[in-house]
């Protein structure tokens, strides 16, 4: 048994998901309608801002399906802090529509319960987002609008999820993850 989950955010790279499910299959990309990205779920952690989607009228955000073993989803469900106080709800039936032929499928994301305008992502964070949007080839639209996000700097080069981004980039083949970013 599986299930299939679109990815936005920093679970769009493959190399990042891996750290959280061992199993994922990309199949496709596909894009949330009348949708856009934005990074207003408040990080429980570090207090920056993660990505969330919202409702804006004549706008798509794209991202990718991934095909993940059911016996997957509660390590998935506690990374993104889904029905812990985290700030993200699982979203079973998600309506969005895949890229190769604009058929609608219904699967799962993870959105913010209580967004917070005026959050930043830090850089690393974005730079996973980004990275991931490039890996997949996504809408250079999409791409430029990524690169315009205010982010912070972290200068906490000891903090645990700083590293483990750093590593994941690395893996990736983004050795320097600056070079994804706009200015700050």
């Amino acid at each position: 048994m599986t299930f299939d989950y679109f990815a936005y955010g920093s679970n769009m790279l493959i190399e990042r998901l891996r750290n959280r499910c061992l199993n994922p299959m990309e199949i496709g990309c596909a894009y949330a309608d009348n949708r856009i990205i934005e990074f207003s779920k408040l990080s429980k952690k570090d207090g920056s801002g993660k990505a969330t989607l919202r409702c804006q009228a004549s706008h798509r955000t794209p991202g990718v399906l991934f095909r993940i073993p059911i016996t997957e989803r509660k390590k998935l469900d506690c990374f993104e802090g889904a029905g812990k106080g985290g700030g993200y709800i699982r979203c079973d039936k998600y309506p969005v529509k895949r890229t190769d032929n604009n058929e609608t499928v219904y699967v799962a994301t993870y959105l913010a319960t209580i967004p917070r305008p005026n959050l930043k992502p830090y850089d690393w964070y974005l730079a996973l987002v980004i990275a991931g949007a490039l890996k997949h080839g996504l809408d250079g639209s999409h791409l430029e609008m990524l690169r315009r996000v205010p982010y912070c700097p972290d200068t906490d080069c000891k903090r645990k999820e700083r590293r483990e981004a750093m590593d994941v980039l690395d893996d990736a083949g983004f050795s320097d993850y600056r070079c994804l970013l706009g200015p700050a």
